[in-house]
């Protein structure tokens, strides 16, 4: 075997151990914990209550098949995730490095495993890696086809296919970029058979792939209607300049919103910096360089999707730009250095991003190993494994804090109390049952948990009105992510 190849699989091994470090773990916090709750539903009901949340569904159905299975397994769960962010180093080996060169795909790799947001979102459970591997690939076959504009490769149409449509039903953005690179390939046929004057064969293959996608989508579009309806009336994404300019900026290199460490941060912005310089500096040195054509195509395309997202935000007249959301495309991103890197870097520029990339990645490691393995975290799953009782009943507010319980114990009904409206009942029915005032606990006999954060608001209103008997009071602030948990265990 070349030296190369041994080095480059070397790159994925390491890779994969290091992005496994922070993930054994069974902390949750709220999108997760929403995963976990509708992953415990059977896939009918997983279709209705997903549809009435804000993504589809396809990444449920996956963490499903998992619970089938080895049942809700907190650990596997993170580790599908991490099998997702394995397989895109890989296609570095498989695939790009065939199609763009050993450098490129040995850089893609590396940059994979070694990206500071990457190692945070590696393990989460969440739709992420998923859809970075599909947008990935979607992306890697649409240039093939085009590449290979004048042979119709039947193969390369039918996982196109798949893979756009797995996109489409895994996140939206993923549907925003599946939809832009189904235009791109439309236009390029259409031109291709102006030109040549007859009907060239990949147009056709295209009308069936675009046939095929829209029917097998069709299904997802009264959901996908309902939502929009619902984003239009409320939701929870707010932009505020230059705070949401700065996120979108950083969150490729840190991974976090909000959450990042004093040490890190600034490293994260001259790293941001660096890579942005480093790039405009090549490819100004390098306009009319062939060689660049497909790392301009792949920024191109991350910015297109970041400005349909724009577009979007004004025809529904509410925002869905969210910089976590940009991870979909975050495997184009990656491309875009890689490619550049390797075609045109210079040797010493190359060390450098490759050199703060890792320490970032290892220091972001290091921050996570430390939040995700933290005593508070064990004592406080310790402590409600050890008191909750079958039969037990959970109560919370507003504040997200009880869904996180409510998912390590699917069989204790929640009762969640939507102080402010926030018409998500439906949704949260992965969860337990929404209520708006008191009333239901009025025939109720026997234990009540009460989750708040930082008070024991609910506690005293349900007091106050029902006399209960206080058993315990106990509060958490536990490492991971920050969260709190204010608990009083009350007898009706």
């Amino acid at each position: 075997m070349k030296k190369n190849k041994i080095t480059h699989i070397s790159i994925i091994i390491a890779g994969i151990i290091f992005i496994l470090i922070p993930v054994f773990h069974t902390n949750l916090w709220f999108d997760e914990s929403y995963s976990v709750a509708i992953a415990n539903k059977n896939f009918e009901e997983i279709w209705t209550i997903g549809g009435n949340d804000v993504h589809p569904v396809l990444y449920y159905y996956f963490l499903h098949i998992i619970n089938l299975v080895f049942g809700s397994k907190i650990i596997l769960y993170r580790l599908f995730s991490v099998m997702c962010m394995a397989l895109l180093g890989i296609i570095g080996f498989t695939h790009i490095r065939k199609d763009f060169g050993e450098k490129t795909g040995l850089l893609f790799s590396l940059l994979v495993f070694f990206f500071p947001a990457n190692i945070v979102y590696a393990g989460e459970i969440r739709m992420y890696s998923m859809a970075m591997l599909l947008v990935t690939l979607m992306s890697i076959y649409a240039y093939r086809i085009y590449k290979n504009k004048d042979q119709n490769y039947i193969k390369n149409w039918i996982l196109f296919a798949i893979f756009s449509l797995s996109s489409a039903y895994t996140h939206y953005y993923g549907l925003m970029i599946a939809g832009i690179e189904n235009l791109i390939l439309f236009i390029a046929f259409i031109l291709q058979a102006k030109k040549e004057k007859k009907f060239v064969c990949n147009l056709k293959a295209f009308i069936i792939s675009a046939i095929s996608q829209i029917v097998l989508y069709l299904p997802w579009v009264i959901s996908l209607l309902k939502q929009v309806k619902q984003v239009s009336g409320g939701f929870w994404i707010q932009i505020h300049f230059p705070e949401t300019l700065i996120e979108f900026f950083m969150f490729p290199f840190t991974g976090n919103l909000g959450t990042t460490s004093y040490i890190e941060f600034p490293l994260a912005i001259l790293f941001g910096i660096l890579i942005c310089v480093y790039m405009i500096y090549i490819h100004n040195k390098n306009k009319k360089d062939e060689f660049l054509k497909n790392a301009k195509i792949a920024i191109i395309l991350w910015i297109t999707v970041a400005i349909a997202a724009c577009i979007v935000s004004i025809i529904i007249q509410r925002p869905i730009i969210y910089a976590r959301y940009m991870l979909c495309v975050q495997g184009l991103f990656i491309f875009f250095i890689a490619c550049t890197m390797a075609k045109k870097g210079t040797e010493k520029g190359n060390i450098v991003i490759i050199t703060t990339s890792i320490v970032l990645s290892i220091l972001g490691a290091c921050i996570l190993s430390q939040e995700n393995y933290g005593r508070i975290n064990k004592e406080f799953q310790k402590y409600i494994s050890e008191n909750i009782k079958d039969g037990d009943i959970l109560v919370c507010v507003n504040e997200q804090s009880g869904f996180t319980i409510s998912s390590y114990f699917p069989n204790n009904k929640l009762y969640f109390i939507d102080e402010y409206k926030w018409n998500v009942a439906e949704a949260y029915k992965a969860y337990g049952e929404t209520v708006y005032d008191l009333n239901f606990l009025e025939e109720y006999k026997g234990r009540i948990w009460i989750i708040n954060t930082s008070n024991y608001n609910t506690y005293e209103k349900i007091n106050k009105k029902y006399n209960v008997k206080l058993i315990d009071q106990k509060a958490f602030n536990v490492e991971y992510k920050n969260c709190q948990y204010t608990l009083t265990l009350v007898e009706k």
